[in-house]
């Protein structure tokens, strides 16, 4: 399993967790499932953060 797969079912995990019920839950889960991917792509290396920090890599 790769590290974005994890970051993804970590954020919906935390998402079920946070909240139950009704389309506020839905929306929580959304955003923490996206933040999870977002997390996971960076990790893998296939999103580049580094121009928005300022600061390069090498």
């Amino acid at each position: 399993m790769s590290a974005t797969q994890l970051g993804l079912l970590t954020g919906l995990a935390l998402g079920f967790a946070a909240a139950f019920g009704g389309f506020g839950a839905f929306l929580v889960v959304l955003v923490l499932g996206a933040l999870g991917l977002l997390a996971g792509r960076v990790l893998d290396g296939k999103l580049d953060l580094s121009q928005l920090t300022g600061r390069d890599r090498g």
